[in-house]
């Protein structure tokens, strides 16, 4: 049995294992499935009992078993479902009226070394060194901005890229200016990431033979949509 989680104080995050309690949240099969120490944390401090939680790359479902288990509503999206309770939909054309989400939790691709699906419109089939990524990005921060409820947040949990013949793709900071543009930003944490090709000794030894990093966390950065986005973006930008 895995520990529960309780509400961490500091921006830097690092959990025991991928799942809380004696269950899984979400499909362990999944790849690049989130934490769900992280949801649970964002949904504690974040949103009230029957508040409506969005994803809109619901993926292994990590997200509606978290918020159910913490008495939320949960609607959940994917571009190519793989549960019975997650609606097929583009995180650019959300089926949902304006202002009727109380927390949009994120965790998109960051770039296109995972195979998620053959549809056309998904984001991880488009390289982080494209610019169509980014203009995607574009429509999917105002979609997410015309869904959320005014006073309430935006999570985004995202990645850096890095590919040797390409190079390094601030990807995290990106998106960040990106969604900028319609939330307010509140804070940015740093997630210790756990993936198995961190410890591989091929990988490893590459990366200090070859003077690069493997990505070693990510981002957790956290936004709010301003009451009066007309004047934020006049005192900011």
């Amino acid at each position: 049995m895995s520990p529960r989680p309780t509400i961490l104080p500091t921006t830097l995050w690092d959990f025991p294992s991928q799942n809380y309690g004696n269950r899984s949240q979400g499909d362990i099969n999944f790849t690049g499935a989130t934490p769900s120490y992280i949801i649970w944390n964002l949904v504690k401090r974040y949103t009230q009992k029957n508040d409506l939680i969005v994803d809109p790359f619901c993926g292994s479902g990590t997200t509606l078993d978290v918020a159910k288990d913490l008495k939320r509503k949960c609607r959940g999206f994917d571009i190519k479902p793989r549960r019975q309770d997650i609606t097929k939909a583009d995180a650019a054309a959300l089926p949902l009226k304006a202002g009727s989400a109380d927390l949009l939790f994120l965790d998109p691709p960051y770039s296109d070394h995972i195979h998620y699906s053959g549809e056309p419109e998904c984001l991880g089939n488009i390289s982080a060194f494209d610019s169509r990524f980014y203009r995607k990005f574009k429509q999917i921060a105002a979609e997410c901005s015309r869904v959320l409820k005014k006073n309430k947040f935006l999570t985004l949990y995202i990645c850096d890229f890095f590919k040797k013949k390409k190079g390094f793709s601030p990807t995290g900071f990106k998106l960040f200016k990106i969604f900028s543009k319609y939330f307010k930003p509140i804070d940015i944490i740093a997630v210790t990431r756990h993936n198995n090709d961190l410890q591989k000794n091929n990988f490893r030894k590459a990366a200090v033979e070859n003077n690069f990093f493997l990505r070693g966390f990510n981002y957790l950065f956290i936004f709010k949509k301003p009451r009066n986005r007309k004047k934020y973006c006049l005192n900011n930008f």
